[in-house]
């Protein structure tokens, strides 16, 4: 008899194992109990049979309350009925620590109660699924760069100036000098990619913005590749490769996760490359023909514009060629037509909006220099990125993809507060 994790029962079919678990619900009828147990790989069912255990420790089972620690010990058996596809029958088991008065309850809770408790909220089961399906994104993000032979390269997150010029940031005093809490790596990725090629990074990032919808974070995660010798057509097709490889991971490595969030698997399906493409130019118009006669050429689309557009495709769609006004400095304009740029953003399905950004960037010394002075940007904190221009320049192109609305459209999730382990909202700084 050895000890196993649920995760690994499929391994002991017919054995008797012991497994270290927590009580997550129980129930029982007549001289059958049924627990409900987690050990943190997954929830499996454990039956303890009276005739099988004895009076006493049945009784005991009986009384264990929410979250109490234990090991179990029983034989693994196949249960068609169960999600997993096996239950235990419990043998015997110690208690290790019996829980008292745990808050949070099989009953309803309110949304700030269990965000004050996120500590423990995390363990309930459908915010174990949210963060599994968020750990398989991560682990198949890495395989993909991996195997397309990019090198993972690490940004600073304190920065002395801002990626895309905005004052919407996090500033701290930097011993004498000012600094602030980076909202991107992309420029210091542009560097690296000069220097190796394929890069990618995986890292926090933070920004200072007021807002309370669903879709925002004050602190959260972005994956930023940046690819030398590559155009903007090239980047689109890395983009929706390794959004197509994520949701197939997902969909693979995940199923009792997406079960447990009665997740529709039938829009996850359809994630394939390519991806639709279109210009911004055809999506004001498309606005305009839904109703949206308010929104005019050179504004930036909201939440209800971006929803509004995925609603004609059932796949991510690219909105490209946005006017060059709207968008960062280092965007390069489109040749042929100077006033958009060689730009795009992935917008995901069922109205979770844009999952990435990204453009193919200036390599022009010149053009550059131009842009640093329409974004006043003269001071000595860009002059290092300037210098990446100056010294073999090439062309190149790059992204951004918030894992948090990326995790949120594929575990099918309201909100995004719930798909990082401890989120950071405007008024939420607790636990």
């Amino acid at each position: 008899m050895g000890k196993t994790t649920i995760q690994d029962v499929s391994k002991h079919l017919g054995e008797e194992v012991t497994i270290g678990a927590w009580i997550h619900n129980k129930r029982s009828s007549g001289k059958i109990a049924f627990l409900q147990l987690r050990d943190g790989t997954g929830f499996i069912q454990g039956v303890i049979s009276k005739n099988d255990i004895g009076e006493e420790k049945f009784d005991q089972a009986k009384g264990l309350t929410q979250e109490t620690s234990l090991f179990v010990t029983g034989t693994i058996v196949e249960d068609t009925r169960s999600p997993l596809g096996f239950e235990m029958q419990i043998s015997d088991f110690t208690i290790i620590h019996e829980a008292e008065d745990y808050p949070i309850t099989p009953k309803e809770h309110g949304t700030e109660f269990l965000m004050d408790h996120r500590h423990l909220w995390l363990r309930s089961k459908k915010q174990h699924a949210i963060m599994k399906v968020r750990n398989e994104i991560i682990r198949a993000t890495y395989e993909f760069f991996n195997e397309q032979g990019y090198v993972k390269i690490d940004p600073p997150i304190l920065t002395g100036s801002s990626a895309e010029g905005t004052t919407e940031l996090f500033h701290t005093k930097y011993f004498d000098e000012d600094a602030y809490l980076s909202q991107s790596g992309q420029l210091y990725m542009e560097a690296a990619a000069m220097a190796f090629n394929k890069v990618f990074s995986f890292g926090p990032t933070f920004r200072a913005e007021k807002s309370k919808t669903r879709r925002h974070l004050i602190e959260f995660w972005m994956i930023e590749p940046e690819m030398a010798f590559m155009d903007h057509d090239d980047s689109l097709e890395v983009q929706e490769q390794y959004v197509s490889h994520i949701a197939k991971s997902v969909l693979q490595n995940c199923k009792v996760e997406l079960e447990a969030l009665d997740r529709d698997l039938t829009s996850l399906q359809k994630i394939e490359a390519p991806f639709p493409r279109i210009t911004y130019d055809d999506a004001v118009k498309l606005l305009h023909e839904k109703g949206f006669e308010d929104i005019e050429w050179g504004e930036d689309f909201g939440a209800p514009h971006e929803t509004a557009i995925a609603e004609s495709f059932d796949k991510p769609v690219f909105i490209t060629h946005y006017p060059l006004d709207i968008k960062a400095f280092y965007m390069k304009p489109d040749p042929e037509r100077p006033d958009v740029a060689l730009c795009a953003d992935l917008i995901a399905p069922e109205g979770y909006g844009e999952i990435i950004g990204g453009s193919q960037r200036i390599d022009d010394l010149e053009l550059m220099e131009q842009r640093y002075k329409e974004h006043d940007l003269t001071g000595d904190a860009y002059q290092w990125y300037l210098q990446l221009r100056q010294y073999g320049s090439v062309p190149h192109s790059g992204f951004g993809l918030g894992l948090e609305r990326t995790v949120a459209w594929i575990a099918g999730v309201e909100h995004v507060r719930e798909t990082i382990p401890f989120p950071r909202l405007l008024n939420r700084l607790y636990p």
